[in-house]
């Protein structure tokens, strides 16, 4: 009973993460229809991406912060709540105003997402079996991302535009009453200490920052979250004006990377898994899998040159698979280092720290791609994960647990050395 509680639970962020990036895709398409209804300028719907994303940003850490205080139970049930309350009130907005507002809301729920799913797979998985389940939960945004545009499309031509933000909100709602009412306490089997959260065991900011580790984390994110929202939102724009790609073709196309991307997060996962369980150590294990993900990226730059449309789309699918390696692994070595005490808050920093450079590198994109080409984004597609992984092995030499003591000094179990807060 307990097993199936924990895989219930798995289940359930799969959902979260899958109506998170289903929630804040919808408009990309639902914008068509309300820039004719509304007369919303294309300015104005990029200081309406601007708010998602800075509140996402911030939210990010917050949300990560909050989480490892009050649990992941009630914090992720607050993180969904009020994100899917803002989607569905989309469907009611009249004015630029109100969903410049609705947005910043939205970002504001979503923030806590990742940060929420990474502590609760570390309180109620293993070692063996916590990369997987971490694939798991990050798969289901891949699988939202596959999803959206055929349902928005669906749904927007039996409910209009406004049923899909609505329906999608209101399954949101129900998930919260759903995972509320999951038994939590004293199901996890996974660990010896309690389920319930003490806001006495969590880190500061001010004792994280003063960590090497933390600021490799953030670093490699800066660097990496700039390269996967160019593949997500420069794709159809190059399949059409580079690659002359239907408007009807890059919906038949556009899904399958995002696909690729679901089958590696949860196969990245298994793999790191399986080495674990044929006795290689936590670090080699979350390092060979990046080290592959690494090396699969260098396809990125071939993309650029072969003259087929296909297999253009099947590199980018290539290219989607490796992230879904990395990212699995890279949440999951957060949590093997900083535990449950500060899991949520790292990611939370890492999330922030992508989102801020997503924020500012996305305006340089188009500038690069208006006066040159996309040649130079595809070779740093190719390069900066190989980069990342080369900051990781030699600025983390190990992954292994921060031992965090009474007087809130951190320790390694390898070296013992006390890193304080001075």
């Amino acid at each position: 009973m307990k097993k199936r509680v924990h895989w219930l639970v798995i289940f359930l962020l799969f959902i979260a993460t899958g109506l998170s990036f289903l929630d804040r895709q919808v408009l990309s398409l639902a914008i068509i229809k309300i820039q004719e209804e509304f007369k919303i300028t294309d300015v104005q719907y990029g200081m309406i991406n601007t708010s998602f994303l800075i509140s996402y940003a911030i939210m990010f850490t917050l949300g990560g912060w909050l989480i490892d205080r009050v649990g992941g139970k009630l914090g992720l049930a607050i993180s969904v709540g009020i994100w899917s309350v803002a989607n569905s009130l989309h469907a009611v907005m009249t004015s630029f105003s109100q969903l410049l507002a609705f947005r910043f809301f939205l970002g504001m729920g979503e923030g806590g997402c990742f940060p929420g799913a990474a502590w609760t797979v570390y309180r109620w998985f293993d070692k063996e079996e916590r990369a997987l389940a971490n694939g798991i939960a990050i798969g289901g945004s891949a699988i939202g991302a596959v999803v959206a545009p055929p349902l928005t499309i669906w749904l927007s031509a039996h409910y209009g535009w406004r049923g899909g933000f609505l329906i999608p909100g209101l399954i949101g709602i129900i998930w919260v009453i759903v995972w509320l009412f999951i038994p939590w306490k004293n199901e996890n089997t996974a660990l010896e200490t309690p389920i319930k959260s003490d806001p006495k065991a969590s880190v500061s900011f001010l004792t994280l920052l003063k960590l090497r580790v933390t600021w490799v984390f953030i670093v490699i994110r800066f660097l990496l979250d700039p390269v996967f929202y160019f593949m997500m939102f420069w794709i159809p724009k190059y399949l059409s004006s580079v690659r002359n790609v239907s408007f009807e073709q890059i919906g038949q196309l556009f899904w399958i990377p995002f696909l690729a991307l679901g089958i590696a997060n949860v196969i990245g996962g298994w793999f790191s898994g399986q080495l674990i369980a044929q006795n290689y150590s936590v670090n080699r294990a979350r390092k060979t899998v990046m080290g592959i993900a690494a090396f699969l990226t260098l396809a990125a730059p071939a993309i650029e040159w072969v003259s087929s449309v296909n297999i253009a789309v099947a590199l980018m699918a290539v290219f989607m698979f490796a992230h879904g390696f990395w990212i699995t692994n890279y949440i999951t070595s957060i949590s093997d280092m900083f535990g449950q005490k500060a899991t949520s808050t790292v990611v939370g920093l890492s999330g922030t720290a992508g989102a801020v450079s997503g924020l500012l590198l996305n305006p340089l994109m188009g500038v690069i791609i208006q006066q040159y080409s996309y040649r130079p984004l595809w070779i740093a597609s190719g390069l900066l994960y190989p980069l990342a992984f080369v900051l990781l092995i030699v600025l983390i030499p190990n992954i292994k647990a921060l031992v965090l003591t009474d007087n809130q000094e951190f320790t390694t179990p390898r070296t013992k050395k006390v890193l304080t807060r001075s």
